[in-house]
């Protein structure tokens, strides 16, 4: 071992200096990955694989929509791909991806040498191997996929075949994989920080996820318990959700919302974290209001556990508990708005430029709202037992999910994918992805605002006649954004992969600041030998 100089000045051990990574190679670097950075990019490639399968799913559901009557299915299969489509999206490829970024970044960001528990990181990544493969086989079961819908409510799961056992059995091993992802991030914020780091000068990414890992520690359970109560249901004799034996499907509705809308949170606190790291950066100025930004993110942790039956205005619930999740459900709009203020406030006079980041970032904000103002139309409980069920909600929670967590991760893999690989991506490459991203979402989602207002339910194969022009304009819209994903893997990540490009500078962008800008492109194997020191504004290194 020869004892080298890092790039801080500080003397730090590396095996070799001969520009391989240090460690080990070939498969067993990527099967017994400690290393951070490895396991990131395992959860990024991961997740980017399922995000494909549920986007085939996506397109097979847009294909057999396109005319009225039924073209390429049964309405079971198609309930299937919705199911499927919808389990696979959240669990597979959202949730694995931002903890990718979590892995990569966190450690970079707080001048960490890596996650606190190296062996849980791996074992955690791994469990989601066998379990993505569980859910995705189930289509070739006895009986098929389940096709409950993801929400998975009861009765239906109590009538599915085998693979309802199989995606029950899937999701408790993710949720055990989201767990252990959740407390190695808690304790590498709360242990590993760099001397000089305190909480209030972390970068707001490690602050959402911070908050992100406590929901996800406080929610999880609470699906596995519900799942549990199917499996029993079905196969133990007890009636938790039947209402033969004194069960009731209702009670399911309430404890799998009471997972579900901390959840919807938990895939949308840390995208907030990435724009929030993204704006300042090309508009050279430091984020406005950061300290307001740190208790919006904790107050729409807190909130998210009060408003789950806003889903549920259709019960029968008494008028006073309609009121109260209405209400509530208006109040967590305001820490959201204070969020999407802070960043235009941030751009405010800033000296801003246009590379792929800052384009995804303003996108992220511009559809993100438009998706938050549909959510509150929702939350009023007259207006939502219109629309509860109809294509008016799809339009919504994909505008929030695709145009939240998926774009805000897209701004994410452009801002860093130059630190990641060393190399920079063309930025006309991006400039296409995003452009034909933003255009074709909006002609697949758009139109199904006017569909669900017309009345169109969801999760039918079949539709009336009246409907047949916007569903055309939909399908069109989701072929061009699957392939504008495509182009992304091909024009952007496969040359990134293989080190194709320009050779990153070690800060390729002028505003960005943080430790992360700090270690050379590629970041390399182990970043932090010794522990940077930080001045007061806790944003350069001393020595």
């Amino acid at each position: 071992m020869s004892a080298v100089l890092d790039n801080h000045g500080h003397a730090g051990d590396h095996a070799h200096d001969d520009g391989q990574h240090h460690g080990p190679t070939g498969w067993r670097r990527w099967m017994f990955a400690t290393n951070h950075k490895d396991i990131g990019t395992l959860y990024l490639l991961f997740a980017f694989a399922m995000l494909m399968v549920g986007g085939v799913l996506a397109l097979l559901i847009r294909a057999e929509l396109f005319q009225p009557g039924l073209q390429l299915m049964n309405p079971e299969f198609f309930n299937q791909l919705t199911t499927m489509h919808g389990l696979i999206m959240v669990f597979g490829a959202i949730m694995p991806a931002f903890v990718g970024f979590a892995n990569w970044m966190i450690p970079l960001q707080i001048g960490a040498a890596d996650m606190a528990f190296a062996r849980m990181n791996n074992f955690s990544f791994w469990l989601m191997i066998p379990a993505a493969l569980m859910l995705v086989s189930s289509f070739f079961m006895p009986g098929g996929a389940p096709a409950a819908g993801w929400t998975l409510y009861a009765p239906l799961t109590l009538q599915m075949g085998p693979s309802m056992d199989a995606g029950i059995f899937a999701l408790h091993i993710l949720g055990a994989s989201s767990i252990m992802g959740s407390i190695n991030i808690i304790v590498t914020i709360l242990n590993l920080r760099a001397p000089g780091m305190t909480l209030m000068k972390m970068p707001m990414f490690a602050w959402t996820w911070l908050i992100t890992a406590y929901l996800l520690i406080a929610v999880m359970p609470v699906l596995a318990g519900a799942i549990t109560m199917t499996l029993t249901d079905r196969h133990f004799g007890t009636s938790f959700f039947n209402p033969a034996g004194g069960g009731d499907p209702v009670m399911f509705q309430h404890i799998f919302w009471f997972f579900g809308h901390p959840e919807v949170y938990i895939m949308i606190l840390p995208a907030f974290g990435i724009i929030s790291q993204i704006v300042p950066a090309f508009a050279r100025k430091r984020l406005f209001g950061y300290a307001s930004m740190v208790y919006a993110t904790s107050s729409i942790a807190i909130l998210s556990f009060i408003v789950w039956a806003h889903h549920m205005f259709t019960t029968g619930m008494p008028v006073t508990g309609q009121l109260f999740f209405m209400y509530a459900t208006m109040l967590i709009a305001v820490p959201t708005a204070v969020k999407i203020f802070n960043w235009i406030a941030t751009m405010w006079r800033g000296s801003m430029t246009f590379e792929a980041p800052m384009l995804f970032a303003v996108g992220f904000i511009f559809v993100f709202t438009m998706g938050g103002f549909t959510g509150l139309f929702l939350a009023m409980a007259p207006l939502d037992v219109q629309l509860q069920d109809t294509y008016y909600v799809v339009a919504h929670f994909h505008y929030v999910l695709v145009a939240g967590s998926l774009f805000s991760m897209f701004a994410g893999i452009y801002y860093w994918l130059p630190k990641w690989t060393g190399v920079m991506y063309r930025e006309e490459c991006g400039r296409i992805h995003f452009w034909s991203s933003l255009i074709f979402f909006n002609i697949t989602f758009f139109p199904m605002h006017f569909l669900g207002l017309a009345g169109m339910p969801r999760r039918y194969a079949d539709y009336a006649l009246q409907f047949a022009d916007f569903n055309a304009i939909a399908t069109v819209g989701g072929f061009g954004f699957g392939l504008a994903q495509v182009y992304f893997f091909v024009a952007v990540v496969v040359p990134a992969l293989r080190g194709k490009g320009e050779k990153a500078p070690t800060k390729p962008w002028d505003g960005a600041e943080g430790l992360e800008w700090e270690v050379p492109s590629p970041a390399p194997f182990h970043t932090f030998a010794t522990p940077p020191r930080l001045d007061a504004s806790a944003t350069r290194v001393i020595g």
